[in-house]
C-alpha cells in the first residue's frame, strides 16, 4: 500500500511540479468550457486546489514552494516575454499617452490611498498598513518595496496575490457594466489595478488587451516603487 502522507511530502519537482501543471491545465480546460467566464478564473481555481491538497495532506507550505520553484524562475522570463506581443502593438500607442498617463496615476495612487485608509479605519497594526501598501504591484517587486520600508513581505505576497485574484475574476464585470469594450483600455486598467493575474485574464480576451495589460502593470509597478514612501510619509507612516 502506498503512503498516501508520505508521498505528499515528497521533496522536489517530482510530485508538485507535474500536479500544479495538471491542475492548472484542468482548471484551463473547466474555464474555456464555462466560455472563459472570469469567476472560473483557472490561477484562483489552481490556488484553491493546490490549498486544499497542501491543508488535506498536512504538508508545510515550504515542501510545495521549494518543488516548484523552477516556476518561479520561468514567472521572470515570462514578464520579460510580455515585451514581443507590446512591441508588435506599439502603434495603438500613439496618440493615447496623455489619458494612460493619467489613468496609470489615478488608478496607482487610488488603490494605495483607498487601501491604506481602510487598514487604518480598520485600525490595523503599523506593520500591516506598510504590508498592505504596494499590494497592487506585481508581487516581486511589492514584496521587496515593503521589505524596504518595514513591512512583512510574506503579508505582503499574500495581499498581492488576492489582489490580483479579485480584479481579474471582478475586474472584466466592472468595465463591462461601465460600457468598456476597447480592447487597449480594458487591458490597461486591468494591468494597472490588477498585475500580472489579471495581465493573463486579459490576454484571453485578446493579445491587444493582453499588451496593455503588461504595460500597466510594468508602469505601475515603477510608479508604486516611488510613490508608496511618499504616501506613506504624507500619512505619518515614515
Amino acid at each position: 500500500m502506498i503512503d498516501l502522507e508520505k508521498l505528499l511530502h515528497v521533496q522536489g519537482a517530482i510530485l508538485w511540479l507535474p500536479c500544479t501543471i495538471l491542475l492548472f491545465a484542468g482548471s484551463s480546460a473547466l474555464y474555456r468550457r464555462l466560455n472563459k467566464a472570469p469567476i472560473a478564473n483557472p490561477t484562483l481555481l489552481t490556488i484553491a486546489a493546490v490549498a486544499v491538497i497542501l491543508v488535506s495532506g498536512g504538508v508545510p507550505y515550504k515542501t510545495y514552494f521549494e518543488g516548484v520553484a523552477v516556476l518561479h524562475y520561468l514567472l521572470g522570463t515570462a514578464v520579460v516575454a510580455l515585451a514581443l506581443p507590446l512591441y508588435r502593438h506599439a502603434h495603438r500607442l500613439q496618440g493615447r499617452s496623455i489619458s494612460m498617463a493619467s489613468a496609470l496615476v489615478a488608478g496607482s495612487l487610488t488603490s494605495i490611498v483607498v487601501g491604506l485608509s481602510v487598514a487604518i479605519l480598520g485600525h490595523a497594526s503599523a506593520s500591516t498598513v506598510l504590508s498592505l501598501a504596494p499590494k497592487s504591484a506585481t508581487a516581486a517587486v511589492s514584496m521587496e518595496i515593503s521589505r524596504l520600508i518595514g513591512g512583512e513581505p510574506a503579508v505582503t505576497a499574500t495581499l498581492t496575490i488576492l489582489t490580483g485574484i479579485i480584479g481579474a475574476v471582478a475586474g472584466p464585470y466592472v468595465l463591462d457594466m461601465l460600457g468598456i469594450r476597447a480592447p487597449e483600455p480594458r487591458g490597461f486598467a486591468l494591468g494597472v489595478v490588477s498585475h500580472g493575474i489579471a495581465t493573463a485574464r486579459a490576454f484571453t480576451e485578446g493579445e491587444v488587451a493582453g499588451s496593455f495589460a503588461s504595460l500597466g502593470m510594468v508602469l505601475n509597478a515603477i510608479l508604486t516603487a516611488v510613490a508608496v514612501p511618499l504616501v506613506l510619509r504624507l500619512m505619518g507612516y515614515a
